[in-house]
């Protein structure tokens, strides 16, 4: 996985820009990278309270596919349980720093942390059971380690 080379953010703006894209379905699809995914996970987090990332994911991520070209089918698009696992992996990381700084230096720090590697849900998970057409429509627990591990 040290393949990709980590993206950072410069301003909250353009992590803010990611997320309302998202939202309102127009986000470019070359822009919907792993490191946008973490963003707008921790600015919906951290700063909309009005959606419970939790539940509303998957609504959210598969209007967000279908608009721009993609499917949400038994092999692509929308994944429950890999949501999930960076839903939880983002909380973790939002506990542990200090709510006062800025949302680019929070999504950072996540990207540069263990929790932000694009290989995290391996951890708990085993190829088959993250990769099966259960885990990809709903969440289904680790095989191999404990999520509060996150």
């Amino acid at each position: 996985m040290s393949d990709f080379k980590i993206r950072l953010f410069e301003d909250d703006a353009s992590i803010e820009a990611i997320g309302e894209g998202l939202l309102a379905c127009n986000l470019p699809r070359e822009a919907w990278t792993h490191e946008a995914h973490l963003a707008a996970c921790t600015w919906l987090l951290r700063d909309r309270p009005d959606i419970d990332p939790v539940s509303d994911m998957a609504g959210i991520i598969s209007a967000y596919n279908v608009a721009a070209g993609g499917v949400n089918d038994d092999s692509q698009g929308y994944h429950e349980t890999i949501t999930q696992v960076y839903i939880e992996a983002v909380k973790a990381h939002l506990a542990e720093v200090d709510s006062a700084i800025p949302l680019y230096k929070a999504v950072n720090a996540l990207l540069l942390s263990d929790r932000g590697r694009r290989d995290v849900p391996l951890r708990f998970y085993s190829k088959e059971r993250l990769f099966s057409v259960q885990a990809r429509r709903t969440f289904i627990e680790p095989d191999l380690g404990n999520l509060i591990d996150i």
